[in-house]
């Protein structure tokens, strides 16, 4: 009798108190970049307490490279990271189960210094262009594809430099480059400095046919860890929703997460706020795997199987489908 008592007043607890003080939060393991834009959403999310509100608990990981990112998560220590869907195709290609959903749309650009006489990418001819990411950087491969056709070879029409995008940034600032293909967050750095956007890859893109912008990268995690936690991944997305909405309509809470982000001004922190809200998805799934589709074909016209892998086609399956499957 004494047994079933406890066992009631137990229950009878359990009932009274928040879900959260009575049982475990549901755990998400995340692997980010500690210097990456998504440490700015895991830091805003901890702030405003959006993960308890959804009794999940975000274990963070933190890592030096997106490509610890990777490994975390194929050998199992990371439930999701962000990384590109041309990665993710590849993946399922070799047989690998992994699914994209839509993190960012923000996109690089080519950049050149105010007074540059470069006012069209035509007048890249006989210059010296960095490109960071190295010769299989999508955002490069793009661009040679849209100016292929053309008829102009920017490879051999120009003088090609690779390199870190920190790096490159900097010799750019210091002069030494004509211009520099970078990616979207140096960009918005070598904007804050009075530089001038030639040509942002969201005018680039169009040219292959595409609708609109395409979230390039996106939170990746395992399809069958999907399937047996779809409501834990629902209650993580609303979370993720609701401090992108944080960051995309209140300035201050960029002056709060100004420290996670480096910049070294107050021009530097605009120009990040300014160029992240763009880039927040706001279109349907099969709107941006359509426009996967058209992208993939090019890339792989363009940068083979070392790019691409095994894949022909954009692998079925590449999104995550939230609906359970019949």
């Amino acid at each position: 009798m004494a047994r079933f008592v406890g066992l009631l007043l137990g229950a009878l607890v359990c009932a009274l108190l928040p879900v959260s003080a009575c049982c475990a939060a549901e755990t998400i393991r995340v692997a980010a970049q500690k210097t990456g834009t998504f440490a700015w959403e895991l830091a805003v999310i901890r702030a405003h307490g959006l993960d308890k509100q959804q009794d999940i608990e975000i274990q963070t990981i933190e890592l030096a490279s997106p490509e610890a990112g990777k490994i975390a998560l194929r050998a199992g220590s990371a439930d999701l990271v962000v990384s590109d869907w041309l990665w993710v195709s590849r993946e399922r290609a070799l047989g690998a189960k992994l699914v994209f959903s839509p993190y960012s749309s923000a996109l690089g650009a080519v950049m050149v210094p105010a007074n540059s006489p470069i006012h069209d990418l035509s007048d890249l001819k006989g210059k010296k262009l960095a490109i960071a990411g190295g010769p299989i950087d999508k955002s490069w491969l793009l661009l040679q594809a849209a100016l292929k056709r053309e008829d102009f070879d920017l490879k051999s029409q120009a003088t090609i430099v690779y390199g870190a995008p920190p790096l490159l940034a900097a010799k750019m600032a210091d002069g030494e480059m004509d211009a520099n293909l970078n990616y979207w967050n140096f960009c918005a750095a070598l904007e804050a400095k009075g530089f001038r956007r030639l040509a942002g890859m969201e005018q680039i893109l169009p040219k292959f046919g595409v609708k609109g912008r395409v979230a390039m990268v996106g939170y990746v995690f395992d399809e069958d860890w999907a399937n047996a936690h779809r409501d834990l991944l629902t209650r993580f997305f609303a979370v993720t929703a609701k401090a992108k909405e944080i960051l995309a309509t209140s300035d201050a809470e960029w002056s709060t997460i100004a420290p996670l982000t480096g910049a070294a001004d107050a021009a530097t922190l605009q120009a990040y706020r300014d160029r992240y809200r763009d880039g927040i998805p706001h279109r349907p799934i099969s709107d941006e795997e359509a426009d996967a589709r058209i992208l993939y074909g090019v890339l792989a016209g363009i940068g083979g199987r070392e790019l691409v892998g095994p894949g022909a086609e954009l692998s079925p399956g590449t999104y995550y489908n939230p609906q359970p499957r019949d």
